[in-house]
C-alpha cells in the first residue's frame, strides 16, 4: 500500500494519568516503525497535556522531540522558559535534556508528539503495550490484556514491566506457575517490581507459595 490514511476522531483514546489524559495510539494503528508518533488529548484545561519529563533519561533516552498543537491552546514550559502555543504551533526540542511540559490552556486541547533518536533504528518501547492494556486491566478483562502484554514481550523480550503485567493477568486467571514465573524474570529485570508489588492485590494468590519472590 502507497499510504495509510486516518482521522483521528476515529481511534477510541485510551485514558492514562488517572484518566487525566487520553492518549491516541497512532502509531500502532498507522503501522509506523522508523519513528515513534502519537497524540494526546487533555478533556479539560489545567491538564497536561504533556507530561513533565526530559528524554535524558528513561525509555526513549536520547529521543528528539516535535510537539505539534492540533487544536486548542497550551502553554509550554521549557527549561523554565513559558511558550504559548495556539493551534498550529510546532515546538521542537532538539536537546534531549531539556525539560518539557505543557498545560492545556482550552479544553480539548491535542498535541501530535514526534520523537526519535538521531542515528539510531527506531524501537517501540514497552510502555505503550501496557498504555494498550490498561483498560483491560482496569475491568478485569485479564485475557485481553494478557494477549497485548504477551505480544510486547515477542518485540521486547525481558522487559520487567511487560513480565510483571503479565504475571499480574496470569495470577487473576489462576494460573499461578506461569504467574510465578513471569514475576521472578520481571523482578530480575526490573528492580522496581518489589515496589510495584506491595499491596498489589493481583498477586494474592501467589502470596501464600513457597516459592513466592517477594
Amino acid at each position: 500500500m502507497a499510504f495509510r490514511t486516518l482521522n483521528i476522531s476515529e481511534l477510541e483514546p485510551i485514558p492514562v494519568v488517572e484518566g487525566t489524559l487520553l492518549w491516541h495510539p497512532l502509531r500502532h494503528a498507522l503501522g509506523v516503525t522508523g519513528f515513534g508518533v502519537n497524540a494526546y488529548t487533555a478533556p479539560a484545561a489545567g491538564h497536561d497535556v504533556v507530561e513533565e519529563h526530559t528524554e535524558a533519561s528513561g525509555p526513549d533516552a536520547g529521543h528528539q522531540e516535535l510537539y505539534v498543537v492540533m487544536t486548542g491552546r497550551a502553554r509550554f514550559t521549557i527549561d523554565g522558559e513559558a511558550l504559548e502555543a495556539p493551534a498550529g504551533t510546532c515546538v521542537f526540542l532538539p536537546d534531549p535534556q531539556s525539560r518539557r511540559h505543557a498545560v492545556a490552556v482550552e479544553d480539548g486541547t491535542t498535541v501530535l508528539a514526534v520523537g526519535g533518536e538521531p542515528g539510531k533504528p527506531f524501537e517501540v518501547n514497552a510502555w505503550e503495550w501496557n498504555f494498550r492494556a490498561r483498560p483491560h486491566l482496569d475491568a478485569g478483562e485479564w485475557e485481553q490484556a494478557a494477549a497485548i502484554i504477551a505480544d510486547g514481550l515477542e518485540a521486547r523480550p525481558g522487559d520487567g514491566s511487560l513480565l510483571y503485567n503479565l504475571a499480574c493477568c496470569e495470577a487473576r486467571l489462576g494460573r499461578l506457575d506461569a504467574a510465578n514465573a513471569h514475576l521472578q524474570a520481571a523482578l530480575a529485570s526490573e528492580p522496581r517490581v518489589r515496589q510495584w508489588a506491595a499491596g498489589d492485590a493481583d498477586l494474592d494468590e501467589l502470596r501464600e507459595r513457597p516459592d513466592f519472590p517477594l
